[in-house]
């Protein structure tokens, strides 16, 4: 089948808002194993994409690059312009980033686990989710979304940041490197994970799990040359 790039304007960028700086408590000692000891951290601003990253705004990127397109680009559950691009490892997205910078002469960059968490969190501290407390069942249209594949992203309210799709739809890259462990020697301020590993972090709910969102303070991960169906990103900048 013959490969399909969405035809687009000129890049433009990202919708992007702004993160305050600040404390919060990162992690949870009543989740998983990784995610204790929850802790103090600080996080300088940064801009964070309002949307995960379409399929329309990657095609720019394949267009100009000629980089390889995603396995699942031509496939009709996951081709909608508005959904977000799917089967991207972690060196995929880091060239879009850098792809990103260069084209507007701004550095974007992947969020770090800390940066995601603080702005999925929306300045509230304490709540489960990014939208408070309340089981994701209870969520509008949740037992009808997510059939075959991601929704279109901003369908549904924001979280207190403004970010759409946070804790839902696809998971997100991030920058670090995973260590199950690694909140034991987290430093107090702009955590960058650890300095290697076989792994990359990542963040969010997924399209394709049974349960379809995610607690704020959830961690995953995967080798970052993994391609899955429910794994894509959005950028962030900092200020």
């Amino acid at each position: 089948m013959a490969t399909t790039y969405f035809r687009q304007s000129p890049a433009t960028e990202p919708a992007m808002v702004r993160i305050p700086e600040g404390w919060f408590q990162m992690g949870c000692d009543a989740g998983r194993d990784d995610e204790k000891p929850a802790h103090r951290v600080w996080v300088d601003a940064i801009e964070l994409a309002a949307f995960q990253t379409t399929n329309a705004e990657y095609a720019r990127f394949l267009e100009d690059t000629h980089h390889p397109p995603p396995s699942l680009w031509d496939d009709p559950s996951f081709a909608n312009p508005r959904q977000p691009v799917v089967a991207v490892a972690w060196f995929d997205a880091v060239a879009y980033c850098d792809w990103l910078s260069r084209t507007h002469g701004k550095k974007y960059r992947l969020p770090t686990e800390a940066e995601w968490e603080r702005a999925a969190r929306g300045g509230v501290e304490g709540e489960t989710f990014p939208w408070g407390n309340c089981a994701p069942e209870e969520l509008p249209d949740y037992a009808s979304r997510w059939k075959s594949g991601p929704e279109p992203v901003g369908m549904y309210a924001p979280n207190p940041y403004g970010l759409y799709n946070v804790g839902d739809n696809v998971h997100e890259w991030c920058a670090d490197w995973y260590d199950a462990s690694y909140y034991a020697s987290s430093p107090e301020r702009n955590p960058q994970g650890p300095l290697s590993s076989s792994r990359r972090a990542s963040r969010g709910g997924s399209w394709r799990h049974h349960i379809k969102v995610t607690r704020t303070a959830a961690r995953s991960s995967i080798p970052p040359e993994f391609k899955y169906a429910d794994y894509g990103f959005r950028v962030a900048a900092s200020t």
